[in-house]
């Protein structure tokens, strides 16, 4: 019953009856209101092919370009059934509330007009029908894509005020990040009330691969979507050290990216469940986009969102076009 209602609830824990090659962990990007701080939290768990698991929380300082990964015995991490709420010793999460008693971090913020992704039926999260897919070696839920915190921490002895910053929390399962993907995200734009989020990934299936794309736009109370499940096309995707570009397409729409990388840390990532991999994300890149009407032939929504999110990782020419 606990697999259920959270397969229909793509922020709860996944993993009850996991106990090798498997890893869950959620992703908390806070930005304080000047913009001169930016963090991400990431508390998961990990399980490697062996049986032998660990729970963690890494830290990563957006605007140092720094990061911290900190073990916990498996025993400490107790997720609750029935809703998204963890608990990783003295540490909290929830789509509203995060409570951090790390060495380096300290203190409670608190999250409120949470814009959550919608919840149907047949498409219980981004990943639409893809959801109901077994075997993938990746999942992939947005838990609010846009919020206000409040509260204050204590990092690295430096009391830092997040009233009135902006948040943004998703997370991934399964036993692997794929083997070539791009992600980006920002809901730092002009005017608040937008967010994006960016992510084409080479995916394994059965004994062939596909691009698969889930991206989305919300513009003040309107999402827009370009992914694989609603006929969308990657008519254009190149990266190299310094950008990323990238045209999405569908029968409405068309979306342009030029994103600039910024300067990164280096992040532990799943490979078969445990965190063997590394990655580099920056969160001071930039994403010029430019949204426009297929049928009017107009522009609208042309902007650069700040304080974004990047990585690319992998064997990314399997993605190119």
């Amino acid at each position: 019953m606990k697999r259920i209602k959270a397969f229909f609830n793509p922020e709860q824990y996944h993993g009850w009856n996991e106990t090798k090659s498997y890893f869950e962990g959620w992703y908390f990007k806070i930005v304080d209101h000047t913009e001169k701080k930016a963090f991400a939290f990431i508390p998961g768990i990990a399980m490697d092919g062996e049986g032998n698991s660990q729970g963690f929380i890494q830290v990563l300082n957006g605007k140092k370009s720094t990061s911290i990964y900190r073990r916990f015995d498996p025993s400490d991490f107790v997720p609750a059934p029935g809703k998204f709420e963890l608990r990783i010793l003295d540490n909290f999460f929830s789509e509203n509330k995060i409570r951090l008693n790390l060495p380096e971090v300290k203190g409670e913020l608190y999250f409120s007009e949470n814009v959550k992704w919608p919840k149907k039926l047949y498409s219980p999260g981004i990943m639409g029908p893809y959801s109901f897919a077994p075997f993938m070696e990746c999942y992939h839920g947005i838990v609010s894509m846009d919020h206000l915190i409040s509260g204050k921490l204590r990092i690295d002895g430096e009391d830092i005020n997040f009233d009135n910053g902006r948040g943004y929390i998703e997370k991934d399962w399964g036993h692997s990040f794929p083997d070539a993907y791009v992600w980006m995200q920002s809901n730092h734009f002009s005017k608040p009330g937008v967010s994006l989020f960016i992510s084409v990934a080479k995916i394994p299936w059965l004994r062939n691969s596909f691009t698969g794309y889930i991206a989305a736009i919300w513009i003040h109370d309107r999402l827009i979507k370009f992914t694989t499940y609603n006929g969308t096309k990657l008519t254009k995707c190149r990266i190299d050290k310094t950008k990323v570009e990238m045209v999405m397409e569908n029968s409405n729409y068309r979306m342009e990216i030029n994103a600039k990388r910024g300067h990164s840390a280096t992040l532990a990532s799943p490979i078969q469940g445990f965190m063997d991999g590394r990655i580099d994300e920056s969160m001071t890149a930039e994403i010029e986009i430019n949204l426009l009407d297929l049928k009017s032939g107009e522009s609208i929504f042309k902007d650069t969102g700040r304080n974004a999110g990047l990585e690319a990782a992998g064997r990314i020419e399997s993605i190119l076009a």
